[in-house]
């Protein structure tokens, strides 16, 4: 079982993508799309710090270990997991997992291989720290008991050579087509330079839309 492309989105949308190397709320060096030295290599620390000269050649390096954290996590959410999952409570358990580590461990894990969905869904917001990952564990548990996928655009954020990270307003936005070319690239033709203006943007999914409805899967 693997997640699904709705999934990977939702994934991308709650970690974001950060270009250069940044501190995570736990002080621990951090890559892309969550990618920590304990994902394995490449670590973090030792790369370039600040953001990069070709954010395009970023972007696809931090999607690419996405890809490879991804098939870790859904490998070990698999074998935590005993019972059968819909698609979408697969998703919802690797989100979990991919953020706190704690599938093998977690109550919820308990409660849903025990047969108790419902507990284990309200299990979810068990994991309420820092404070501010409270909105995502609220997500994750509405996509494990409601099949709610959220939406929207997938942020890109500035990163000085410190390693912190400008909140206050995205340098780039990912469209769902955009993210899923990076996600799919075997299934898709390598994608152009990614817009920044408004016009490049449309220009740009314009030629996507004309793509061979075979290229694009959707979940």
């Amino acid at each position: 079982m693997h997640m699904t492309d709705r999934g990977l989105l939702a994934l991308a949308r709650h970690e974001g993508l950060v270009p250069g190397p940044y501190r995570d709320v736990k002080n621990v060096w951090t890559f892309g799309i969550g990618h920590t030295a304990a994902a394995g290599p490449p670590d973090p620390i030792g790369m370039k710090r600040g953001m990069p000269v070709d954010l395009d050649a970023a972007i696809r390096e931090a999607f690419r270990l996405f890809r490879t954290d991804i098939q870790t996590c859904e490998a070990e959410v698999r074998r935590a997991v005993t019972v059968p999952l819909a698609p979408h409570e697969f998703d919802a358990l690797v989100s979990f997992h991919y953020n706190t580590g704690g599938i093998a461990r977690a109550r919820l894990t308990r409660h849903l291989n025990a047969g108790d969905r419902e507990a284990a869904a309200q299990a979810f917001m068990g994991w309420q720290k820092p404070a501010a990952i409270i909105p995502r564990r609220k997500a994750e548990r509405d996509l494990f008991r409601h099949s709610r996928y959220p939406g929207g655009t997938i942020p890109i954020w500035a990163v000085d050579r410190s390693g912190r990270v400008d909140f206050s307003r995205p340098v780039r936005r990912l469209s769902e087509d955009q993210a899923l070319a990076l996600l799919r690239p075997a299934l898709m033709p390598p994608p152009p330079t990614i817009p920044s203006t408004p016009a490049a943007e449309t220009s740009w999914l314009a030629r996507l839309a004309n793509l061979p409805s075979t290229l694009i899967r959707r979940t």
